[in-house]
Formats: structure tokens, sequence, C-alpha cells
């Protein structure tokens, strides 16, 4: 879908728990450690760019293992910052490209990785994917109905993007509450691949809570304990 980009060999990657960073996505942050402040000052006078990597749960578990990453993470560019008084700093972070970690070139002051930048696939005609992105938001409208954690504003957003994968990588970054279904997503280069799995993610998702209402029964939300 897209053409890798003319980006640096090696960036400053920030570990986060909870956390893809797709791109077009807008991310807040809020830096305060450090290190960061260091990377953030670093960053801000040369190319404005680091990356956001997940925290791998799983690896942080096993013994010597220091804040291991994801190995595909989110490659973006500040387009806003305002620093505190207390030397703090509140950015915003704006995803640019998918990027693979390829190694870690360095922990002091901050984590460095050789990074190479990913291109997407397609995977599907046009056609194909202008289906899928209505087939994608009649599953989110549902889910919705459904009582999900999706807001009108969010759906009137989402209605405005008509390329399709701008659509679902802001879709999935935005409405994907399941941090390893996130990362899952982020890794998906081809995009009809990608739209297939969040459709599958929405309607577990909608099953889940379909079966929730039958189980609650005429019941209020405050009268689950009675059920």
């Amino acid at each position: 879908m897209n053409d890798p980009l003319e980006l640096p060999a090696d960036t400053p990657v920030m570990t986060l728990p909870h956390t893809a960073l797709f791109p077009q996505a807008l991310l807040p942050l809020y830096i305060f450690e450090p290190r960061y402040r260091q990377m953030l000052a670093d960053a801000l006078d040369g190319n404005r760019l680091f990356a956001i990597a997940g925290l791998d749960p799983v690896r942080a578990e096993e013994p010597d293992q220091i804040e291991p990453l994801f190995p595909i993470a989110g490659l973006g560019v500040i387009r806003a910052c305002h620093e505190n008084a207390d030397g703090t700093s509140n950015l915003v972070l704006q995803g640019v490209a998918r990027v693979r970690c390829r190694a870690v070139l360095s922990e002091e002051p901050y984590r460095r990785c050789a990074i190479e930048v990913l291109a997407t696939a397609p995977g599907a005609g046009v056609t194909e994917l202008r289906r899928q992105r209505l087939a994608l938001l009649h599953q989110l409208n549902e889910w919705r109905e459904l009582g999900g954690p999706v807001s009108a504003d969010a759906m009137r957003f989402l209605r405005t993007l008509a390329e399709p994968e701008t659509f679902l990588d802001l879709a999935a970054f935005t409405l994907c509450q399941d941090t390893m279904e996130k990362q899952r997503l982020l890794e998906e280069l081809d995009t009809a691949a990608r739209f297939s799995r969040f459709q599958r993610h929405l309607r577990a998702e909608s099953a889940r809570l379909r079966l929730a209402r039958k189980l609650q029964g005429k019941l209020r939300d405050d009268q689950i304990s009675g059920n």
C-alpha cells in the first residue's frame, strides 16, 4: 500500500506497556523520566523522530530481561511539544511508519535501535478494500449499539476517512482495547488480512456482549448481582 520511506537507519526508542503507535495516529505523551527528557531534547534538536515500541509482557517475566520490546514498532514525528516549568514535557507524536527494531545499539543515555522501515501491501484490489472498509464500519456501529466503547465522535471521525488503510489503522489505534490484538494488527503488513483480523476480533467482542446481555436478562446494570 505504501513504499518504504526514506527514514534514518537508527532511532531512539521509547518502550511502553499497552501501547502500539500506528501510522497517522496521534499519541499524547508526558515525558518525565531523565532518560526520556534527554531523548526528547536530542530529538527536537535533530529530526524530531523516535519510535514507540510495546513492552512484551511474556518476555518481561523472564530473568535478566530489561524492558523487552516487541520487534515491530511505530516510528513517530513530534508534531507539538510544550516544556513545563518543572522540566517535564507534554507532546503529541504522530505515527509515520511501521518499523522493525533490528538490534539495540545502545541503552545509555536512552535506548537506541537500528531499524528497518516496513512497507505494507494491499492484499486485495481497491474495490475489495473499500468493501472491507464499509463492512468494518458496520461492525463498529453494531459493537457500539451493543454497548462497546465506541463514541459517536469516533464514528463520525472514522466515516470521514475514505482511504481504506488509513481508516483501518486509525480505527484499530483508537478502538482496539486488547493490547496483544492491537500489537498483532500493527504487525500485519497485508492490509486485507489486517481488515479480516480486526473484523474477527470485533465479531468476538460483539458475541461476548450479546452473551452478557442474555445472561443479564431484564435486570438493570445495577442489579447484576441479583441475577
